[in-house]
């Protein structure tokens, strides 16, 4: 995903407002003039770095008075006790964004390291990392950036760029094939062409989902041995695409089995942010 400035405006703007508000009052009280300062960000566990490009956008297009230069980029893995960029500036403009700036690197830099964990283990299969819409509200943008970041993979961005039809779609319509042709015409109808998963729950619904013409199918919580039986079942016909409950633990033996996108909520909804600091050097 590509970064929108109005986007990143208005999330930084929010981020202004909850945190700041009517202003810094701890630094006015201190610091009642300008005061060049240098300000070094220092990272405290193993990772990958992600953030460092939406931090350059805002100090470049929405603040004065700050400067920041780092040798790394997103994407870059950082080692515990290295520092990863220098701030510069006016000290009561640093200590006002100190927080905000932090919150986008820890966040998105957990996500991408996170993320980057489940594609190292999965190494060498044909299966890409995907992540979900289980994303923090307002921060879609940013979480599925880092989880690019990470070495992983876009699923749709929203509800208005691909069909997923899930149980309470198939309840609702009274049946698979009813909801998979209900988005054929749609598709037909507004001469669109966007693409249709479906998510079965057992191998008699995946065969109905196959007969009705699919893109893609979500094998949703299938044990392994039904994952391997809907690989042969399906042989090829459309792509497979499997979800729920997976782990660093489980993800390596699902991959094995063929299949082409595994889906992982926690990705972006469990994601631990990485301990970075800023330490005041001079």
């Amino acid at each position: 995903m590509n970064l929108d400035l109005n986007y990143l405006r208005k999330i930084f703007e929010l981020a202004v407002e909850e945190d700041i508000g009517s202003g810094d009052i701890t630094t006015k009280a201190i610091f009642k003039e300008h005061k060049r300062i240098r300000g070094d960000l220092l990272c405290k566990e193993d990772g990958i770095i992600a953030g460092l490009e939406v931090i350059e956008l805002i100090i470049d297009n929405f603040l004065n008075d700050i400067e920041f230069y780092s040798d790394y980029s997103d994407g870059n893995e950082i080692k515990s006790g290295q520092f990863i960029g220098t701030f510069s500036g006016d000290v009561r403009e640093i200590l006002k964004y100190e927080r905000i700036f932090l919150n986008f690197l820890q966040r998105m830099s957990g996500v991408a390291t996170l993320t980057n964990k489940f594609v190292q283990r999965i190494k060498g299969t044909k299966a890409k990392i995907l992540d979900t819409r289980k994303t923090i509200p307002g921060w879609r943008a940013l979480d599925k950036l880092a989880v690019k970041i990470g070495g992983g993979y876009n699923h749709r961005v929203g509800l208005y760029d691909m069909f997923l039809i899930k149980d309470n779609h198939i309840f609702a319509a009274g049946g698979i094939k009813q909801a998979i042709q209900l988005c054929k015409e749609f598709n037909l109808k507004n001469g669109y062409n966007f693409k249709i998963e479906v998510e079965v729950k057992n191998l008699l619904e995946l065969k109905e989902a196959i007969e009705s013409g699919v893109d893609r199918v979500m094998l949703d919580n299938f044990s392994i041995d039904s994952i391997k039986d809907a690989v042969k079942l399906i042989n090829g016909k459309t792509e497979i695409e499997v979800s729920g409950g997976i782990n660093l633990d489980s993800v390596r033996e699902i991959a094995e089995t063929g299949v082409d996108y595994i889906s992982i909520g926690a990705l972006t909804h469990s994601a631990k942010a990485l301990d970075i600091s800023l330490e005041i050097i001079e």
